[in-house]
């Protein structure tokens, strides 16, 4: 069975049951064994000449994601633990879930919104106002529709489970470690570079998907206007195709810690004023780009 087919058959899986409550209260979450020993690596290894530890730390990971997924993959019914392993790793449902727990919340208080949507942003949440707790967001779905579903089902169409464990363990180091704190600066550094080269393609991939999914040649405007202008490198692709579909303006200042940081808007002549039925108009959005790339994903399983 080739790595396409097993990849429609994971998407489906992830869209069909998402995230089993019942099952992770019983067992560890693979992200969550990943974060462990991203976490014991830190405690033990962030030290001495902190880049280079940094860098051979990285490799360690990779080298054993790799390895893990090989070993795996040629099991007896490699191919099923493939496919189950993989839509363990997309969040494709989850995702969507959060999203609308969030819009949910927010109709029926906005201190409900704000823990809603603390649940899914790092920034500060308790003084936001419903337009800043509905961009939160509608940010959060656009950015983790690339890194949480189309980036793993991308190294995975191309690597197996191998890929997508690599893609998996470098992603889950750059949100543990991929800081620019005096801890991580240093001993992240490797992390976060590498993890901006593994979301190079599939950011802009969500882009097109996105605003092919609606025939929206304003939206793909708005990509070639702002995505570049976004603090991150990728992040900025997925957020102004968002907001360009939704004619709402994405990003912006925001506080992280109590100190408010400084960023220009994506699509800045959009509506200022996203509610919670725009926080459901993204979760369509969602949907429906999810539904083009399958499309893909069927059409080269067919060769």
């Amino acid at each position: 069975m080739n790595w396409a087919v097993m990849l429609l058959l994971a998407m489906l899986l992830d869209a069909v049951l998402g995230e089993p409550r019942w099952l992770w209260l019983r067992f560890p979450h693979p992200a969550v064994i990943m974060g462990r020993v991203v976490g014991w690596c830190d405690a033990r290894l962030n030290k001495g000449p902190q880049r280079m530890m940094g860098v051979l730390t990285v490799m360690g990971l990779v080298a054993g994601a790799g390895i893990l997924g090989w070993i795996i993959a040629a099991l007896p019914l490699g191919w099923l633990w493939s496919v189950v392993l993989a839509a363990i790793l997309l969040a494709q449902r989850s995702l969507v879930q959060h999203l609308q727990a969030v819009a949910d919340a927010l109709r029926l208080s906005l201190p409900g919104g704000r823990r809603a949507v603390a649940m899914i942003v790092g920034r500060d949440t308790g003084a936001m106002d419903g337009p800043q707790v509905a961009r939160a967001a509608i940010e959060s779905g656009a950015e983790n529709m690339s890194d949480g579903v189309i980036a793993p089902a991308f190294w995975f169409l191309i690597g197996g489970l191998p890929g997508i464990l690599i893609y998996k363990i470098v992603n889950t180091a750059d949100s543990m470690i991929g800081h620019r704190t005096p801890r991580h600066d240093a001993f992240g550094w490797a992390a976060a570079r590498l993890d901006d080269v593994l979301n190079w393609a599939p950011a802009r991939l969500t882009a097109i998907l996105i605003t092919v999914a609606y025939a929206a040649p304003q939206a793909w405007a708005v990509v070639r206007a702002d995505a570049r202008r976004h603090p991150s490198p990728n992040a900025g692709w997925p957020e102004a195709a968002m907001a360009g579909v939704l004619n709402v303006a994405l990003s912006g200042p925001r506080r992280y810690a109590g100190v408010l940081r400084e960023a220009t808007f994506v699509h800045p002549t959009g509506r200022r004023d996203p509610a919670p039925d725009d926080i459901e108009a993204a979760c369509a959005v969602l949907w429906r780009s999810w539904a083009l790339f399958f499309a893909i994903i069927a059409v080269i399983a067919m060769f």
